[in-house]
This record gives C-alpha cells, sequence and structure tokens, in this order.
C-alpha cells in the first residue's frame, strides 16, 4: 500500500496559520445561520448553532434506523458488513477531517453528513429506484432519498433544521462525481422550497443542485470517498471479490485505507486556502473509473439484480398498494395509522388533533404518506410488514445466514 502525504511546504502553511490564529474567509460563520423560525434554537455557548442541528438529528427516532438499513449488501447475516449507520458515521469522520485541516465549519459539515441519508429507503438504491417508480406512475412526482432525507427533519419531524444543513442534505449526491466543487450561496428558504419542488417535478434536476457553502461541498465528496474502497472491503468480506481482485489506481490507491488517505491529501493540497474544493485531473479520472469498476463488480451482479427484481420489488408494489388503497379509505385500523401517522404525530411532534401542523400532514396527498412511511422502514421491519399484511403472500425473501 502506499499512503501518500501533504508536502512539507502546505503542512508549514497550515501549522503557521494555526499560530496566526489564521479565520478561512470562505467558512460558513454560526452567526450566519437561518432557520425557518429564527426565533427558536438560537445558539449559546454550550449548545452552539450547528451543533443544534447535529443533536435535533442524532436525537431523532429515524437516526436509530440507519441501524438496519442496507448501505449495499442486503440479507446477509454478518456484522462486519458496513449497515447505512455506519456509513454515515464515516462520511462525517472524513468530511470533518477535511474541513478541520481547511478551516472549515466542522459542526456544519457534521450535521450534513449524519443527516444527509436519514430518508433513505431499505435496501439501498435498489430499494429507492422501486419506490421512485411507484411514486410517479401514481403521481408523475420522483422521490429522491436526500430530497426524502431534508423532509423528514424539515416537514415530518419539524425539528426547525437550518437551511445551511437542509441545503447540504438536498445537493449531496454520491453518484455524480465532479473534479472541482464551487458552492452557490442560498440566502432563503423561499430558494430552498423552489430547489426541492422543481427535483419533485423534473427527474434531472437533482443533478444540477449545487451545494451552497464549502461545508457542504466537502460532505459531497467525502460520501463518495467513504463508499467506494468500504464497498470493496465488504465485497471481499463476503467473498464476492478476491483479495487480489485487480482494481485502477496508480495514484489514488485501490483499497479503502489508501484511497480515503490519498485522497483527502489530494484534495487538502488543491484546495487548502480556495474557495472551491478540488482533486488534481489524475485522481479525479481514477475516482471516476474506480466508480465505475465497482458498479461492475459490486452493484450490478447478477445476483444482487436477481432477489431485488424477483422479491423485493414486488413485495414493495403490493405493500405500497395494500397502504394507499388504506389512507384513501381512512382506515384508521390500518398499520399506516399505527405505526406511521400515529408515531409522526406522537412521538416525533407530539401534535394534538387540533394542531394546525398535524392537520396539515393529515391533508397530505396519499401517495405521499405511503411514500413516507415506506421509505422510513429499515429491511427488517419491511420484510415482517409483508408477512403481517399477506401472510400468505408467495414473496419469502431468504437472509444469508451466519454460518452458511
Amino acid at each position: 500500500m502506499a499512503y501518500n502525504r501533504l508536502s512539507k511546504e502546505l503542512q508549514n502553511r497550515i501549522l503557521e496559520d494555526r499560530e496566526k490564529h489564521f479565520v478561512n474567509p470562505y467558512r460558513f460563520d454560526d452567526s450566519s445561520i437561518i432557520r425557518r423560525d429564527n426565533n427558536r434554537d438560537k445558539a449559546n455557548l454550550w449548545r452552539p448553532a450547528f451543533v443544534r442541528d447535529i443533536e435535533k438529528i442524532i436525537h431523532l427516532p429515524y437516526y436509530s434506523r440507519y441501524a438496519d438499513k442496507t448501505q449495499v449488501f442486503s440479507l446477509v447475516k454478518n456484522d462486519d458488513i458496513s449497515r447505512r449507520s455506519y456509513h454515515v458515521q464515516l462520511v462525517s469522520r472524513i468530511a470533518r477531517n477535511i474541513g478541520g485541516l481547511l478551516g472549515l465549519n466542522t459542526d456544519l459539515i457534521e450535521a450534513i453528513s449524519l443527516g444527509h441519508d436519514i430518508g433513505h429507503t431499505p435496501f439501498g438504491h435498489a430499494g429507492e429506484r422501486i419506490l421512485d417508480e411507484l411514486f410517479y406512475g401514481e403521481t408523475g412526482r420522483y422521490f429522491n432519498h436526500n430530497i426524502q432525507s431534508a423532509r423528514v427533519l424539515d416537514r415530518i419531524a419539524d425539528r426547525n433544521i437550518s437551511l445551511q444543513t437542509l441545503d447540504g442534505i438536498i445537493c449531496h449526491n454520491g453518484e455524480i462525481e465532479c473534479q472541482k466543487y464551487m458552492p452557490k450561496p442560498i440566502n432563503s428558504f423561499d430558494e430552498y422550497d423552489i430547489k426541492v419542488e422543481a427535483c419533485y417535478k423534473d427527474r434531472s434536476e437533482i443533478g444540477r443542485l449545487v451545494p451552497g457553502t464549502l461545508e457542504a461541498c466537502v460532505m459531497r465528496i467525502s460520501d463518495i470517498i467513504a463508499y467506494l474502497g468500504k464497498d470493496r472491503q465488504d465485497a471481499m468480506r463476503l467473498g464476492m471479490l478476491d483479495e487480489e481482485a485487480m482494481f485502477s489506481g496508480d495514484n489514488m490507491g485501490t483499497m479503502n485505507a489508501e484511497i480515503i488517505n490519498n485522497l483527502i491529501v489530494n484534495i487538502i493540497e488543491n484546495s487548502y486556502g480556495k474557495d472551491y474544493i478540488k482533486m488534481d485531473e489524475e485522481y479525479f479520472n481514477e475516482l471516476a473509473k474506480a466508480k465505475k469498476e465497482n458498479y461492475q463488480a459490486i452493484y450490478c451482479t447478477d445476483a444482487a439484480e436477481k432477489v431485488i427484481n424477483e422479491e423485493i420489488k414486488p413485495m414493495t408494489e403490493q405493500i405500497y398498494y395494500k397502504l394507499l388503497s388504506d389512507v384513501k379509505a381512512h382506515d384508521e385500523s390500518s398499520i399506516i395509522y399505527k405505526h406511521h401517522l400515529s408515531f409522526v404525530k406522537k412521538d416525533l411532534n407530539r401534535y394534538n388533533d387540533d394542531s394546525e401542523k398535524w392537520q396539515e400532514y393529515l391533508a397530505t396527498e396519499p401517495n405521499q404518506i405511503v411514500v413516507d412511511y415506506i421509505a422510513s422502514m429499515t429491511d427488517d421491519y419491511f420484510v415482517d410488514l409483508y408477512g403481517y399484511l399477506f401472510p400468505e403472500g408467495k414473496y419469502k425473501v431468504r437472509y444469508i445466514g451466519y454460518f452458511e
């Protein structure tokens, strides 16, 4: 393995800047935070502005569900394989490392990182694609997990999360890599709401979102860094890849530890003191190629597609339309009332029956309520729910056990 190091010149420059208490002029300052209700959640010494966002996110019950949501490998009983909880922590660690050396706001970085997947579906991106197809087929609107993550924090749980954190969440896109990330400031929730609505209406809008802060740019590239080598590591642990699997990466490296270290070093070398985040062209080309190699070797295998198309997709369709029928019929005995609507009302927000916000959520378009519920599920809950709703159903997913 080859681990690169920061140049002596840059190391000395960083140390000198720290001795002088130099403040990065491109850092997002806590005092500029914007919330929907700026009269609430005011910062203080022991709970600074974005620390409040972090704590709101990690204390939300939905955060606990990360632990049983697929990162890449579904239906495998293996405690050493990454779940989404580990992924968001790794993103946070990498992004804070980069942001800290660049002199950025690491609290904002952490808030975006920990919240960025909180609206993700069970069964990873495959589950996301299935839910998107169903939602679009019924409403002509698109489902994206990053938009749903912001919806959970901003609309469903109503936590008064900052504009800067929410914008970073909707603008993260681990499927699109860039050599250079230049933020485009966002100044109001009116702008934010327009961006969100556009993503529901036009599939291509999600790929055009530009983060409003350098901190969000750091988190966006860190999302890719966090999964690129870790997914390879997990695939090897499951016996899907040989230890000697041939991946390209002369500068970046091919395995997890190399990739993380070398990309961090290259990004800092190219971004320190700048108003953008950048990597060398050679490193960017290797990162893009490595992602394609992961798709070929890991993500799009016949075995993975088979269980999704033959089991998970038809199960999702049956669950979706059963729940949709119940919501349209206002069937309060349905599980979607007991486990979702009641949860939103009592556990998340403690609304009373006459609350304006509660009545507003009850009046939400039925398909959106169903999507909110399904996206919130863990993998195991989804499987158990199918068995509960369809005890004689023909689809039976099988987990690969510990001793197989």
